[in-house]
């Protein structure tokens, strides 16, 4: 018999006592660190209690969340399929300050060890691989535990799966992780949706592993039903998208029209971080430049290939924008920028084509004021930023609207000013424009991002014309200001597109001046007019 001693009673919810006889033959168990398994024959030992959680998935994302978790004070209990991620884990929880870090190496013995109702997260590649894993780990699991899907998923794919899990009794949770690695380990951005019941359970886990911002509070919120925590993720990666975009652009006009070198742009972005584009990718960017190439002279930065890679929620974003017929163009601007940069070898023949052909670009080495250009850039930057925002809060606002998940967007801002990759000053005054106005139709109306607007269009359209002059594209920053000039205008030319609409497919027309619908033949009064 194998004598298993609890650490008290209150652990040992099925017996009366705090030990326990069972048969050896039939028991096994595993080590107290839980990294192999062992098979105990007449011998005694001390049960580790139930952990409070569980993590599967054990890549650098799911490592990092689960150290971080065990650092708040929560046991939590880990597995992959790769047993050496397991030990790995298991390692550096030890060389850590021995965080509370449970390995095991069999889906059975890892949910047996997570207290009920038992919560598990999975960190796993999206698609298949998440069928997967919720079809080993609901073989063990009892009505009532919850899975947490905390991957980059396709928001229809939770809801398909919290519809499939409940004829279970289990609960689901499609939760955005943003931060990157480090944002996972010591406090990133969460977006929970799904079961509002599955979120407590695990509220102050998350309350405490979520980044926090002095006087805005843990960057955690119940996002809303279904998909929704997913879907904002994704529109949040859509927005990260157009930020990069417009930072890359006005690094391009700055070395390209400028003629700043890499010093000069390290400190030019470090002083632009202790201002109103205080912000992450602001932070990351300075410090790029001041980075030397290990293998060779110069910066590393110029020795990057030009050519931007993507895991697919900025093209999910455009897709989505376009199902709901919501203008995103500088999202778009962006995604499209990065397929162009796919084409690195065409961009190359082509621009020996242009070369040969004797065009050798537009560029000048006509004298530039420095001064003026950081400054005209970093007032075209905001003011391209703040339409970037805008179309990806509207996209949020439409399929909130579309699935009646009552989603609130200065909440969103709030949770996304620590912790995620698009975290900024910025946000806690989209935060505010929100608290006044729940309703607010965009941003751009806004009274005090309509005052930034005016306060820098004239710095914004001198650096789209000068960098069109220049030869230089800047799709994210044109794309922004095509934005808000359709946008405040009370008239477009969208008349003349419905007029030739109805001509060649009677597509109907509206007046301005009178109520209802017409349509006119107007290849027949124009073929009279000619005689």
């Amino acid at each position: 018999m194998l004598t298993v001693t609890f650490e008290s009673e209150a652990l040992c919810p099925y017996h009366s006592s705090s030990t326990l006889e069972i048969p050896s033959d039939i028991f096994i168990a595993t080590d107290l660190n839980f990294s192999s398994p062992v098979d105990f024959t007449n011998q005694e030992m001390i049960m580790a209690p139930p952990t409070r959680i569980g993590l599967a998935g054990l890549a650098v994302m799911g490592q990092n969340l689960a150290l971080n978790i065990a650092e708040k004070g929560f046991p939590i209990s880990v597995y992959n399929r790769t047993a050496s991620k397991v030990d790995e884990t298991v390692d550096r929880a030890k060389a850590e300050g021995n965080l509370p870090v449970y390995g095991f190496h069999d889906p059975e013995s890892f949910v047996n060890s997570i207290q009920k109702p038992r919560v598990i997260i999975m960190l796993v590649k999206a698609g298949a691989p998440v069928d997967q894993t919720i079809k080993t780990l609901s073989t063990y699991l009892e009505k009532g535990d919850c899975i947490v899907d905390g991957g980059n998923e396709w928001y229809e794919n939770t809801e398909r799966r919290e519809k499939a899990v409940a004829e279970l009794g289990l609960l689901y949770l499609g939760m955005g992780v943003s931060g990157g690695e480090e944002g996972a380990r010591n406090g990133p951005s969460l977006m929970p949706g799904g079961s509002f019941e599955a979120y407590k359970y695990i509220e102050d886990i998350l309350l405490k592993v979520a980044a926090q911002v002095p006087d805005s509070g843990p960057c955690v919120t119940y996002v809303g039903k279904g998909g929704s925590g997913n879907f904002v993720k994704m529109v949040h990666n859509g927005i990260e998208y157009g930020d990069m975009q417009l930072i890359a652009e006005a690094y391009d006009v700055l070395k390209s029209v400028g003629k700043l070198s890499n010093e000069e742009l390290q400190g030019v972005f470090s002083e632009w971080n202790k201002g109103e584009l205080l912000s992450f990718l602001i932070e990351i960017t300075a410090d790029i430049f001041g980075i030397k190439d290990d293998k060779g002279d110069g910066y590393l930065v110029d020795k990057v290939l030009d050519k931007t890679g993507m895991k697919g929620t900025g093209k999910w974003t455009v897709q989505q924008a376009a199902e709901l017929s919501v203008p995103a163009p500088t999202i778009e601007a962006s995604l499209d920028a990065r397929f162009l940069s796919g084409l690195q070898e065409e961009r190359v023949v082509a621009a020996n084509v242009f070369k040969s052909a004797g065009f050798e670009g537009i560029l000048t080495d006509q004298p530039v004021d420095k001064q003026q250009l950081i400054n005209d850039v970093r007032k075209a930057l905001y003011a391209s930023k703040i339409c970037s925002y805008a179309q990806g809060m509207n996209l949020i606002r439409a399929k909130s609207i579309e699935k009646g998940w009552d989603l609130k967007l200065g909440e969103l801002a709030r949770i996304w000013k620590g912790g995620c990759i698009i975290r900024a000053i910025f946000l806690d005054r989209i935060k505010k424009a929100y608290d006044r106005n729940p309703n607010l139709a965009n941003l751009l109306v806004d009274p005090e991002f309509a005052k930034e607007i005016i306060d820098r269009q004239s710095a914004w359209r001198r650096v789209v014309s000068l960098a069109i002059n220049a030869g230089i594209s800047t799709p994210g920053m044109s794309a922004s200001l095509a934005y808000f000039d359709s946008y405040r205008r009370s008239r477009l030319p969208a008349n003349l597109v419905q007029a030739q609409r109805d001509y060649f497919g009677a597509h109907t027309y509206e007046r301005i001046d009178v109520e209802g619908s017409f349509h006119t033949e107007w290849f027949k009064l124009a073929k009279q007019s000619k005689y």
